[in-house]
């Protein structure tokens, strides 16, 4: 099976601190990665630096689109990353504040992404959000209402439905349950696992919690000081961790 995303050597430098030290990984269709750190490791370093939200020093990210040709991300036009960026890709941010737009209702959050990828319909569009809004599980009737009008956990929902509605073949999640008390938290991940599972989505994601990536991810990589120290299946290195900080975060969750 052919990646979807290659990361070779990705290096992200801040003056002498090391954010990022050669990482490396591949990401097939279907799959979801989990990277897990505590605060400072490194890890949404690197999903900005894939993102292009900021520039990297070294490595290689290369990406292979829906016709199958293989994109540098490194020296992708800003023009063709944004398209990509609303198109195939997706960015769930940890504070939904920061990935809506506050300023316009729930059902326009969502169509403006489906003009990105060029509908005009306004009938279509309006009928595509109130589909959307189903499958993450916001009433109908708040389709017109704007994002501050609702809790986090609705807003966190909405993000997703937002960047969903495009179809996109790769979603970089950061934290997305962060800030969440703990039921609403179990209610988010049981949508994000249907979605992953109904869509096919391949996903990117960064968590300090190892009960979300055992919820969620299939592969694991854990980052220390901007190193990958240890990855595998996920159940194999939760179960059977064998770097001392792997350790250290598997025990620390199991301590009452």
């Amino acid at each position: 099976m052919q990646p979807l995303l290659t990361v070779n050597n990705l290096s992200k430098y801040y003056g002498d601190l090391k954010a990022c030290d050669r990482i490396s990984f591949t990401l097939y269709p279907g799959q979801v990665l989990g990277i897990i750190g505590e605060s400072g490791s490194g890890k949404s370093t690197l999903l900005d630096s894939i993102a292009g939200h900021v520039p990297f020093e070294n490595g290689i990210v290369e990406y292979c689109d829906r016709d199958n040709n293989p994109i540098d991300l490194r020296t992708l036009p800003e023009p063709r990353r944004r398209k990509l960026m609303k198109t195939e890709w997706g960015f769930v941010r940890q504070n939904p504040r920061d990935g809506l737009r506050m300023t316009v209702t729930a059902g326009a959050n969502i169509g403006e992404r489906l003009l990105d990828v060029g509908e005009r319909h306004y009938g279509n569009i309006r009928t595509e959000a109130l589909e959307w809004l189903s499958e993450v599980e916001i009433p109908h009737g708040r389709i017109d209402d704007f994002p501050s009008t609702f809790s986090g956990g609705m807003q966190q929902r909405l993000q997703l439905a937002r960047i969903l509605v495009t179809r996109p073949r790769i979603v970089l999640m950061d934290e997305p349950t962060g800030g969440l008390d703990v039921s609403v938290q179990a209610r988010l991940l049981d949508l994000m696992r249907s979605l992953v599972r109904t869509l096919h989505l391949s996903v990117i994601l960064v968590t300090h919690d190892i009960g979300v990536v055992r919820l969620l991810a299939h592969r694991l990589m854990v980052m220390q000081n901007g190193q990958v120290v240890e990855s595998g299946l996920t159940d194999q290195v939760l179960d059977d961790p064998h770097h001392p900080y792997t350790q250290q975060l598997v025990n620390a969750t199991l301590i009452p």
